[in-house]
């Protein structure tokens, strides 16, 4: 038995089947185009074409009626086509291939505003976009996807406790089914696909767990309207510095609490005239949250510029741009609407969300498209800022210019590695050819090192000769970054070097050996006795302090002309 909501949709009662097949086989062939062989990392086609599968799927059983199925079919084929190219330029624009880069999550955000308004279109049969029944399709989206993931969850721990029921009695075959990527695709997508199937079938009921949500999100609006308020009428008293010198970014938390109060505000103006609260409270409270949205915004769009100015552009910051932007945007129009509307501002605010909605769904796509390459821009302002001398090399960013920035920054790479500075082009050269952050990382610190070798570091006996590869050796070690260090040399194959590590407060030793082929490398063995890592003194002045090296008999015990363990005296 169905229980219909919306009167123009036919029952259904195969429904849940045939979209808990669909899910089923778009679960298996994921499974399939992201099973990895060995340690190799999944190429920019096959993750495009998973992307297809799994966007057309959803996109598919989320939105589809008997009524007009076929607009349904080509909405998620089309969209899944979108979102699958936007996916391979996204995992070909970095080095490694990853297909979760911003513009691949904006459009997957444009298609999240997307389907309520196809859904809209599709009942209307015309481009027309009635309020109520496009904020209950995004709502009722909302809510059977949450509740159809959920749903998935609860059907994985009943399939594990199935299985360690027939595993006590010695049958592990589902068990095994359990461990095998394939299966575990197919039941997560059966699982999703039926739940979506049954919700739908049932919209009614799906309709009351809306109202219930709604109400839920209603009672909390005055809470959060009372803080908002509270936090910006204390600004003029604390003032802002305390919000940029805060180890919580100042951007994207405006951000988060203007995304909330238009969120709650919404709960509590519903879909028109007739849904939306009657107590004053809480109406009271919606038209704050949706006057504390423009001032949150700007405070967010200050933030973001201070951080412009400070460190140049980025991806991420252009995004932020974007997000400061609706953002202004929406707090502007929703204090037109209390102007013009006062108490009743909802009836002027709907349409204008609407609006919003289209307009936001458009900007997404267009962001998500390789038409703006903020990595190229990015690139431009790290350069710049780099040529200008406001940063050195051993605070540029290289990990962005060779990780973050796409092409463009690969290839400024590529041109400091042929005409910069011997520094510059030994760090553009490890940036290049490095596999990873870490040892990117390590390179940095390796030249940070090397550049203040001369500055910090006291060789001992005094004019000793320390060669290339010594240098190199240590530079490698932390002691000679930031503070005095001692280097001794013992003889033309051992030397000492101390200073301070991680640790300031103390000093720490480590010796440095000279193999074959003139190469030095970092060891914690002094001769024949091993010197514990963790040995430390306490910290004098190296640059002043009196340094010797002494010979000093130990006991230790020897087997068949062997040491064992450590010395002990």
């Amino acid at each position: 038995m169905t229980m219909r909501h919306d009167t123009e949709a036919r029952d259904w009662p195969l429904r849940p089947w045939i979209m808990a097949a669909v899910c089923a086989c778009a679960g298996l062939a994921f499974s399939l185009l992201t099973d990895r062989i060995g340690s190799a990392s999944i190429s920019a086609a096959r993750q495009a074409a998973a992307t297809f599968v799994t966007i057309a799927a959803v996109a598919f059983v989320l939105t589809v009626e008997q009524r007009r199925w076929l607009w349904s079919l080509g909405f998620a084929l089309g969209w899944g086509a979108v979102i699958a190219l936007v996916g391979w330029f996204t995992a070909s624009y970095n080095r490694f291939p990853t297909i979760f880069e911003f513009p691949f999550l904006s459009g997957v955000f444009a298609i999240l505003l997307a389907a309520p308004l196809f859904q809209t279109v599709r009942d209307e049969g015309a481009w027309r976009f009635p309020y109520a029944r496009l904020h209950g399709h995004a709502w009722a989206d909302a809510v059977i996807g949450a509740a159809s993931v959920a749903f998935v969850g609860i059907t994985f721990l009943l399939a594990w406790l199935i299985a360690g029921l027939f595993d006590l009695i010695g049958i592990d075959v589902v068990k095994d089914l359990l461990k095998e990527n394939w299966f575990g695709w197919m039941l997560a997508g059966f699982a999703f696909g039926a739940a979506v199937g049954l919700l739908r079938e049932r919209d009614a009921l799906v309709g009351t767990l809306q109202r219930l949500v709604m109400v839920v999100l209603g009672v909390l609006a005055p809470v959060l309207a009372v803080a908002l308020a509270l936090f910006l009428l204390s600004l003029p008293f604390t003032g802002l510095s305390k919000l940029w010198d805060s180890t919580v970014p100042a951007t994207p938390l405006m951000l988060v609490a203007g995304a909330g109060a238009i969120l709650l505000a919404n709960a509590v103006i519903g879909n028109g005239a007739d849904d939306r609260a009657t107590n004053r409270v809480l109406r009271a409270s919606a038209l704050a949250l949706v006057l504390c949205v423009l001032p949150l915004a700007i405070i967010a769009a200050m933030s973001l510029g201070q951080r412009i100015e400070q460190y140049g552009w980025t991806p991420e910051r252009m995004w932020g741009v974007v997000a400061v932007i609706v953002a202004l945007v929406y707090g502007m129009v929703g204090w037109w609407s209390v102007a013009k509307g006062k108490l009743e501002f909802d009836d002027r605010l709907r349409p204008l969300q609407t609006r919003l909605a289209l307009g936001m769904c458009g900007l997404a796509l267009l962001l998500a498209l390789p038409i703006l390459d903020f990595g190229a821009i990015s690139a431009n302002s790290q350069i710049a800022r780099f040529a200008s001398g406001k940063v050195g090399a051993a605070e540029f960013d290289w990990k962005a210019m060779a990780f973050d920035f796409g092409p463009a920054g690969r290839s400024r790479l590529v041109e400091i590695a042929r005409r910069g500075p011997a520094d510059q082009r030994r760090l553009a050269a490890a940036a290049l050819a490095s596999e990873n952050r870490y040892d990117l990382q390590v390179q940095v610190e390796k030249s940070v090192s090397a550049a203040s070798l001369d500055r910090f570091m006291r060789v001992l006996p005094a004019g000793s000769a320390v060669g290339p590869e010594l240098r190199d050796a240590i530079a490698e070690t932390r002691f000679c970054r930031e503070a005095a260090c001692v280097l001794v040399i013992a003889d033309s194959a051992t030397a000492i070097i101390t200073g301070r590590g991680s640790r300031q407060e103390v000093l720490t030793t480590q010796s440095l050996r000279r193999h074959g082929g003139g190469k030095w490398v970092a060891t914690f063995m002094v001769g024949d006795l091993p010197l514990s890592p963790g040995t430390t003194v306490a910290t004098p002045d190296l640059s002043t302090a009196r340094v010797e090296l002494r010979t000093v008999e130990r006991r230790q015990l020897y087997i068949d002309g062997k040491p064992v363990g450590e010395a002990f005296e």
